[in-house]
C-alpha cells in the first residue's frame, strides 16, 4: 500500500511545475467565472472580489507553514510529497494573490472615494503593502537567476521573514473576526483554527527537534519536573487563550494600549499589540520550558560530548 502510494506521489503529472499548473489554472478560471458574478463597475462589486481571492490565496500559506512541521512530526510518503512540492504550492498562493492586488489596484484606481471612505486604513495598507514587498522577493528568489546572487543566510532570512509576515496577515484578520465580532462566519472559524494549527505544528515540531538535540548531547537528560509541569501548564492556558478570544480581547487590547505610546505605535505599527499571537506566543513558551533538559546535557555539549567526570 505504502509503495503504491509512493508511486503515485512521484507521478509527474502531481509534481513541480504540473502540480503547479494543475492547482493555479482551475483556481484562475473559478476566479474569472466568479468575477461575471459580481458588478465590477461597483467599489462593493470589486471589494467582493477582494474577499474571495483571499480565502483562495489563505489555505495555501496555512499549508506552506505547515508543511515541513508535517515531515518532522510524521514524517511519510504525503508529508514528503509536500515538502517536495513546498516551493510550487507556495507559488499557488503567490498567483491567488496576484489575483487580490489586481482587485486592489482596480478598486485604488478607479474607486477611490469608496476606498478611502469605506476601507482604507493606514495600518491595513502597511501591512498589504510589507506583505506584497516580501512575496514579490520570495517568488524572485525562489529561481536560479535571483537566488544565486544570496547567500544561504541571506536567502533564508527572506523566505522565512516573509512566510511569518504573510502567514501572521490572513490569521490575525480570523483571529479578529471571531474575537471581535458576535456573528462571525462559519469560515472564519475554519480559516482561523487552520491557522492555529499550523503554526501549533510548527511549535511541536521544534520542541521535537529541540529534544533530539538534547537527548544526542545526553541521552538521560530531560527537563526538570517542575518545568514539565510549568511548561505543560503554559500550553494548556495558551489553549484556552486561544478559544476564548471574545471573552478577553477588549480588555486586554484596552490594556495594552493605555499608555500613549503604544496607542500611537498602533496606529502605524503591523499587528501591534499582536493580541491574535498571544496564545502562540504562551504555548511557545510553555513549549520551550518542557523541552528545557538540564545543564548537564549543555555541560557535555561544552565538553565535546564527555560528562564532566570524564574529564
Amino acid at each position: 500500500m505504502s509503495i503504491e502510494l509512493q508511486a503515485v506521489l512521484k507521478n509527474k503529472a502531481i509534481n513541480g511545475w504540473s502540480l503547479f499548473w494543475l492547482i493555479s489554472v482551475p483556481m484562475s478560471i473559478v476566479m474569472v467565472i466568479a468575477m461575471t458574478g459580481v458588478d465590477l463597475t461597483t467599489g462593493p462589486g470589486v471589494s467582493t472580489m477582494i474577499g474571495f481571492s483571499v480565502r483562495w490565496a489563505v489555505p495555501f500559506i496555512f499549508l506552506v507553514v505547515a508543511i515541513s512541521s508535517l515531515q518532522i512530526l510524521f514524517p511519510g510518503p504525503i508529508p514528503l510529497w509536500l515538502l517536495r512540492n513546498r516551493k510550487y504550492i507556495g507559488m499557488c498562493f503567490a498567483v491567488a494573490m496576484a489575483w487580490q492586488g489586481l482587485f486592489i489596484f482596480t478598486m485604488s484606481v478607479f474607486f477611490r472615494d469608496y476606498y478611502y471612505d469605506d476601507i482604507y486604513f493606514l495600518r491595513d495598507e502597511l501591512e498589504g503593502s510589507t506583505g506584497y514587498i516580501f512575496l514579490t522577493a520570495m517568488v524572485v528568489t525562489s529561481f536560479r537567476f535571483a537566488r544565486k546572487h544570496l547567500t544561504p543566510k541571506q536567502w533564508k532570512l527572506i523566505h522565512k521573514s516573509g512566510l511569518y509576515f504573510l502567514f501572521a496577515y490572513p490569521f490575525s484578520v480570523y483571529w479578529w473576526n471571531l474575537s471581535y465580532y458576535e456573528n462571525p462566519e462559519p469560515i472564519d472559524y475554519v480559516f482561523y483554527w487552520g491557522g492555529f494549527l499550523a503554526f501549533a505544528l510548527r511549535i511541536a515540531a521544534w520542541s521535537k527537534q529541540r529534544l533530539q538535540r538534547a537527548r544526542k548531547l545526553a541521552p538521560e537528560s530531560g527537563a526538570p519536573l517542575p518545568l514539565k509541569v510549568l511548561g505543560s501548564a503554559l500550553i494548556a492556558f495558551g489553549l484556552l487563550v486561544s478559544a476564548t478570544g471574545l471573552r478577553w480581547q477588549k480588555h486586554v487590547t484596552e490594556f495594552l494600549t493605555a499608555p500613549e505610546w503604544s496607542a500611537k505605535l498602533e496606529l502605524w505599527l503591523p499587528y501591534w499589540p499582536f493580541e491574535p499571537y498571544l496564545s502562540l506566543f504562551i504555548i511557545g513558551f510553555g513549549a520551550m520550558l518542557f523541552t528545557q533538559v538540564r545543564s548537564e546535557a549543555t555541560d557535555v555539549s561544552r565538553t565535546g560530548g564527555r560528562s564532566p567526570e570524564a574529564l
